[in-house]
């Protein structure tokens, strides 16, 4: 089973076959609606006139990125810091895997060494890292052995916790309200 966000289904097909879409995508991840999130990398990929790699994204001028990001629409709601964050990523994938995003998880031992990697990216706490092995577990058959353990209660089946979940507007709806529920615990939760 594979990713299937109400998005336009060209930027569907780019998560699909695009590792660093996919990446890009949970990166953007944060204070934005999932669907925004995960339509920007093509959009993205509409305003360079082509997929973008890794190594041409870290390498961009800092300030001709954020132009790029903030165009309107703008690809986030802070498309200064999130810019600067997408650069930061790619310069961790050159450094560390050639530039290749899909060697975050192709090269692993096991689901622990996934979730250790991707929990290194900047920008990825432990939840993020959690949902993102999730996501390729889930969505993508990228199960190295203990990736539901790694990703603890995201990798359950059918949790309908995070994007990793999200199959049919059905399944948005049920991830939608577990996020709302947890929102209004944390709330009533606060002193």
């Amino acid at each position: 089973m594979t990713l299937s966000l109400p998005i336009d289904p060209e930027a569907n097909r780019l998560l699909q076959r695009s590792p660093l879409a996919l990446l890009l995508g949970m990166v953007l991840d944060q204070q934005v609606p999932m669907e925004k999130a995960f339509s920007s990398p093509y959009v993205l990929a509409q305003r360079l006139g082509h997929e973008p790699d890794a190594r041409e994204l870290a390498g961009y001028a800092p300030e001709a990125l954020v132009e790029v990001f903030a165009q309107p629409p703008a690809l986030h709601r802070f498309p200064k810091a999130m810019a600067a964050r997408v650069q930061e990523v790619c310069r961790v994938l050159v450094d560390r895997y050639d530039g290749d995003p899909a060697r975050l998880w192709s090269e692993v031992a096991d689901g622990r060494e996934l979730l250790r990697r991707v929990g290194e990216l900047p920008g990825f706490g432990k939840q993020k890292a959690q949902i993102f092995v999730a996501l390729l577990g889930k969505r993508f058959r990228i199960q190295p052995e203990g990736w539901q353990e790694a990703a603890g209660g995201y990798g359950e089946p059918d949790a309908y916790r995070s994007v990793a979940d999200v199959t049919d507007p059905e399944s948005l709806r049920r991830v939608r309200e577990y996020k709302q529920q947890m929102k209004a615990a944390a709330k009533a939760a606060k002193p």
